[in-house]
């Protein structure tokens, strides 16, 4: 069946305002709309009512929301649809809303503003932002480190399935943030104890979590930028999770064969980041999260499976394998120095 002009054209249009439709889902978040409907049904009068919000502005959003697949609508009521109810609500133990509200909406969308300068060169270096510079202003980082892990709880808890640290007792977190990966590896593994290296605002806060979850006997914070700091030898497992996206390209080679050499014998590697096919036609979401990251990180690399895979067999690693983290998002490279 051949496409019409017409068709294409809807397509690019539809790419082309998907940035609404992310402020739609942030605009539902921000006056907690998922969760309202969580309970039961609503109005838009209802929900203006509860809100505070003038009800001509919850029914324009309300419609955006059913537009795009996140709301159903059923004569003058709304519920949540099942993506919504199980990731956006608060009441679910999925819930991931703050993430999006805060680091994507807040934090993320702002960097954007600068891509076009970034890609064409003409931004003054140091006006660009980076995560040292980011991570030095504390209402920042909060914003940031908060957000970051409501969103990587759930990807830890994968982590811990997909890798066996049975026998590991020393875990090495570089760029862990509020440990919230530590916390799920720990909490699979009860012998386990982690050390974090992060930014010392990062660690501040992170220790607040670490402290939620029982553990301040089991995490200990090096704080420090992970680019500068020395780490410790002898670890049974290393860690990188959204570190490689996040720094120059020049440096992931250099920092995979620092974790070889700070890794015992037989230790595991494990990094976990947004990365695309080998033959880069996607996938979509962790595509643009690569180009978003690049905003702020102007010399990142696109990482693929393959070219990682191949550092690390020419670093000496073994055992070398891949994993899907986050459908569609994220990937896992697991690989062990050899015995």
């Amino acid at each position: 069946m051949s496409v019409t002009l017409a068709e294409t054209a809807e397509d690019v249009s539809q790419i082309a305002f998907g940035f609404m439709a992310s402020k739609a889902l942030f605009a539902g978040l921000h006056i907690d709309v998922f969760t309202r409907l969580t309970d039961s049904p609503k109005s838009a009068a209802a929900i203006a009512q509860e809100t505070g919000v003038p009800a001509n502005r919850v029914t324009t959003l309300l419609t955006a929301l059913t537009s795009i697949g996140l709301v159903d609508r059923n004569d003058e009521t709304y519920s949540n649809a099942p993506a919504a109810e199980q990731f956006l609500s608060r009441e679910s133990k999925y819930e991931f809303g703050d993430y999006l509200r805060y680091q994507i909406d807040q934090q993320m969308y702002p960097f954007l503003s600068q891509l076009n300068e970034v890609i064409e060169g003409s931004l003054d270096p140091d006006a660009v932002d980076s995560y040292q510079h980011w991570m030095s202003d504390p209402e920042q980082a909060s914003i940031y480190s908060e957000a970051q892990h409501a969103g990587s709880l759930g990807p830890g808890r994968t982590l811990a399935r997909l890798v066996d640290l049975s026998e590991a007792r020393s875990l090495l977190d570089v760029g862990g943030g509020t440990g919230a990966m530590s916390i799920r590896l720990l909490q699979a593994y009860p012998e386990l104890v982690s050390t974090i290296i992060d930014f010392p605002n990062v660690s501040e806060i992170g220790w607040r979590f670490v402290t939620e979850a029982g553990m301040v006997d089991r995490i200990r914070y090096i704080p420090g930028n992970a680019l500068q700091a020395e780490w410790p030898k002898e670890q049974d497992a290393i860690l990188m999770s959204y570190l490689f996206s996040g720094i120059p390209g020049s440096e992931v080679p250099r920092l995979i064969e620092y974790a070889f050499d700070c890794l015992a014998a037989g230790g595991h590697l494990m990094v976990h980041d947004f990365m695309v096919e080998d033959d880069r036609t996607g996938p979509p979401m962790a595509a643009l999260w690569q180009l978003q990251h690049m905003a702020f990180t102007p010399d990142a690399r696109s990482v693929t499976p393959g070219w990682l895979q191949t550092k690390l067999e020419e670093t000496g690693f073994t055992d070398i394998r891949e994993e899907e983290m986050v459908p569609g998002m994220t990937r896992l490279i697991a690989a062990r120095k050899p015995a």
